[in-house]
């Protein structure tokens, strides 16, 4: 499964426990899942945008998700953690992609994404 689908998978199921009322945030991890969709927004920016933008700029602001979802992770646990935690492990592809050619030396083991993986359609 791809980190797209993986994602919605993910927020299907958040969605169908808060109908069924399984999940129930608190007041305060209500405020932090706003305060990290906020960030998320500044981070990725309007999808329309994203499409113009050059690899090296698309994977640093996917970069910047990470740090936004795994910042909001260390400030919370139980359904909201997990689920922070699910949609981190979706996007660790990101954290071994790199946007420049290696030249010399070595990559540390990073690669290049495909065009699949990029969202470069």
């Amino acid at each position: 499964m791809d980190m797209r689908r993986i994602v919605a998978v993910l927020a299907e199921e958040a969605d169908q426990q808060i109908r069924d009322g399984v999940c129930d945030l608190a007041p305060d991890d209500r405020a932090l899942a706003r305060e990290a969709e906020a960030g998320l927004r500044d981070a990725v920016g309007p999808p329309d945008t994203q499409e113009t933008l050059p690899p090296i700029d698309r994977l640093e602001l996917l970069r910047e998700t990470l740090a936004v979802l795994a910042m909001a992770l260390a400030r919370t646990h139980g359904r909201l953690a997990w689920f922070l935690s699910g949609a981190i492990h979706a996007l660790e592809p990101v954290l071994r992609w790199r946007a420049l050619p290696a030249g010399q030396g070595g990559t540390f083991g990073t690669v290049l994404p495909t065009p699949d993986d990029s969202g470069a359609h």
